[in-house]
């Protein structure tokens, strides 16, 4: 039986993935600053292999972001949880894995930095009500 890996550390390694997406650093790039492998970040990244403190505080530089950053946005049944049991429920981390996956997306990317760079309030509402119509269709 294979060991499932922890919420918490998908977590984080979902986060490190989004920060590296958001700069355009490559899994390569980030193994090399940090004297691994592509595959090991790809398993941080996946939350299959644990981060330890000094790699976290080592990618947060390389990433150039507060340590903080990678325990934002955590779901609140992982973060309330022990550290070692399950996340409870079905639909929180389903939503909250799609959104992860969107938005760490090349599209979802683009989509955000632009989204980011309509300075009117109105129209990212407008915006926002658009998708909503065109994805009930």
């Amino acid at each position: 039986m294979t060991k499932s890996p922890n919420p918490v550390d998908i977590h984080v390694g979902s986060r490190i993935r989004l920060r590296r997406m958001m700069i355009g650093m490559s899994q390569e790039r980030l193994g090399e600053r940090l004297g691994l492998t592509f595959q090991q970040v790809q398993k941080y990244e996946k939350g299959a292999n644990r981060v330890g403190a000094s790699r976290l505080f080592a990618i947060s530089r390389i990433l150039e972001v507060p340590v903080e950053f990678f325990f934002d946005d955590m779901p609140e049944s992982v973060s309330q949880g022990d550290g070692n049991a399950s996340v409870k429920g079905m639909a929180e981390p389903d939503e909250t894995s799609f959104v992860m996956d969107f938005v760490s997306s090349s599209e979802g990317l683009q989509l955000n930095t632009a989204f980011k760079k309509i300075g009117s309030q109105e129209t990212r509402r407008k915006i926002v009500d658009l998708v909503k119509t065109l994805a009930a269709e």
